[in-house]
């Protein structure tokens, strides 16, 4: 896959417009049900990193850091303002935030997941592009350490406990996460409006499966 592991500027995406994107198919019969489905299990983020009245440097960062990636060719990360660690967004990433597995007494390997919960129904995402150096990781109720106890693999965010947890015991984590993403486009366009300022009125990013 094409990607630059490489954070768009996060003072730069912080005010930007975006979030999750569903795809679903509804036909409606001929007694005025309907039938709903999805062909995505996952939800698309898209996002909008257009910048408005910033200083000449920010806007040429913007244009370099876009001719790095020759626009839509190379992936790269980006920080979701809104939704960017395993916490509620107040809080303090903690190593009991998510649950991520539970031990079988043989595997070593554990995706992370951060699930979304609304009263009885849930949704759990992968993250794959956890943030180096934020990932916790817990078994039933005991912190582990890096290095010492565990590994992850900071490009597709899986976690390799070195001794396999036992059966039935609850393997929990916390970490802050970015989103894999392209440009949505292979032009920019820009605006001086000073000598000192300027803008980028719209630069659209989407989410790419990873």
């Amino acid at each position: 896959m094409n990607f630059h592991d490489i954070r768009f500027p996060a003072n730069l995406s912080f005010g930007s417009v975006g979030g999750p994107e569903r795809r679903t198919e509804i036909v409606t019969l001929a007694n005025g049900y309907e039938e709903r489905n999805t062909p995505w299990e996952h939800a698309r983020r898209r996002y909008d990193a257009g910048v408005g009245m910033r200083s000449l440097d920010d806007v040429e960062t913007l244009i370099a850091f876009f001719e790095a990636r020759r626009g839509q060719l190379f992936g790269f990360r980006w920080k979701d303002w809104s939704d960017y660690k395993s916490c509620l967004p107040l809080s303090d990433v903690g190593f009991e935030d998510q649950i991520i597995a539970h031990g079988d007494g043989e595997t070593t390997a554990f995706p992370l997941l951060k699930t979304y919960q609304s009263g009885e129904f849930s949704y759990a995402r992968p993250i794959t592009k956890p943030v180096k150096a934020t990932v916790r990781v817990g078994i039933s109720g005991d912190p582990l350490v890096e290095t010492v106890h565990f590994s992850v693999n900071y490009d597709t965010g899986v976690v390799t406990i070195f001794d396999a947890p036992d059966v039935d015991t609850v393997i929990t984590a916390g970490f802050e996460f970015d989103v894999p993403v392209r440009f949505d486009t292979d032009t920019i366009l820009t605006s001086v409006a000073s000598f000192r300022a300027g803008d980028v009125p719209r630069v659209p990013v989407v989410e790419v499966r990873v």
